[in-house]
C-alpha cells in the first residue's frame, strides 16, 4: 500500500496553486518542487535530490538517487505552463544512457508520470496524471504516494504499472480476442438464443463495445489461434456467412459443455 501522504500533502497544496495563480517562472517553481519532494516525499534534499544534471549537453532539471541509483528523473514547468507529452523530451535521453524507466514531469500542480521503455527507440506511456486543482485529496494522495521514498525503495510503483499495463486495453483485448474465449461466448450464445454465430461476428460484436479511446490503445483486431500446440497471430479475416451446421455439443457428465 502507498504510504498515506494525505496530511503533508494537504500542507503544501495551497502553496502550489498560489504559485500557479502567481504564474511563478520555473526556477521558483523548482524550489517548491524540492520542498514538496523533501517534506511530503521523504527525500533529502542534500543526498537524494540531484539538481540541474546534465548528459551529452541536454539537462534534466531533478533527479531522484536512492542508494547511489537513479530512480526518477524530474522534468520541471513553470506553475501555471500547461504540460505536454513532448516536454519529457529533455529528459530521454539521460533516461536512455542511465537505463532510467521513470520520469515525471510537473508544474507543481498537475503532475504526470511516465514509464519509458528502450527495445526499439524510446518508448513512453503515461502511468499516471494527477491535477491538485481538481482532484480529490485521497486520490491526489494516494497516485502521489507511489513516489514516496519508501514506495520507490519497495518498488510500488512498479507493482502498480504492472497491473495497469495488465488491465490496459490492449492487455484486455488480447484476453477477450483468443480463440478459447470467442469459442466458450459463441456456445453460450448458441445454448442461449440457439443460433451458431461466427466467431469472427462475435469478436466484431465485442470490439464494437469500446470507445473510440479504447479502442486506439488496442489497436487493429486480431484473433489469437492455437495451431499444434503453437500461438499464431493474423489479422481478422473478413466476416464470413456462418460454418456448415455443426453437432450439438456433447454434455459431460457434470453437464458442461464440450468442443466448441
Amino acid at each position: 500500500m502507498p504510504v498515506d501522504i494525505r496530511k503533508a500533502l494537504k500542507k503544501y497544496v495551497p502553496h502550489l496553486l498560489q504559485a500557479k495563480a502567481e504564474n511563478l517562472n520555473e526556477a521558483d517553481t523548482v524550489q517548491r518542487i524540492v520542498k514538496v519532494l523533501e517534506e511530503v516525499l521523504d527525500y533529502s534534499a542534500m543526498t537524494e535530490v540531484s539538481r540541474e544534471k546534465q548528459v551529452k549537453g541536454t539537462y534534466v532539471d531533478l533527479a531522484i538517487k536512492i542508494d547511489g541509483v537513479f530512480k526518477l528523473l524530474i522534468e520541471v514547468k513553470s506553475a501555471a505552463s500547461a504540460l505536454r507529452d513532448r516536454h519529457i523530451e529533455q529528459a530521454e535521453r539521460y533516461a536512455a544512457e542511465g537505463n532510467v524507466q521513470w520520469v515525471l514531469l510537473t508544474n507543481g500542480v498537475c503532475w504526470n508520470l511516465y514509464h519509458l521503455t528502450f527495445d526499439e527507440g524510446i518508448e513512453y506511456v503515461k502511468a499516471f496524471e494527477v491535477n491538485l486543482e481538481t482532484a480529490p485529496l485521497d486520490q491526489a494522495a494516494t497516485l502521489l504516494g507511489l513516489l514516496h521514498r519508501q514506495a520507490i525503495k519497495k518498488g510500488e510503483h512498479e507493482e502498480f504499472w504492472r497491473r495497469r499495463a495488465a488491465l490496459h486495453p490492449a492487455s484486455i483485448g488480447k484476453a477477450l480476442f483468443c480463440e478459447e474465449v470467442l469459442r466458450f461466448v459463441r456456445r453460450d450464445i448458441r445454448k442461449r438464443e440457439g443460433i451458431l454465430v461466427d466467431e469472427e461476428d462475435i469478436a466484431r460484436a465485442i470490439h464494437d463495445l469500446f470507445s473510440a479511446q479504447a479502442l486506439e490503445q488496442m489497436g487493429p483486431l486480431k484473433i489469437r489461434r492455437r495451431r499444434a500446440g503453437k500461438q499464431v497471430r493474423g489479422p481478422l479475416p473478413e466476416a464470413t456467412a456462418a460454418k456448415e451446421a455443426e453437432k450439438p455439443p456433447e454434455k459431460a457428465v457434470d453437464g458442461t459443455v464440450k468442443g466448441g
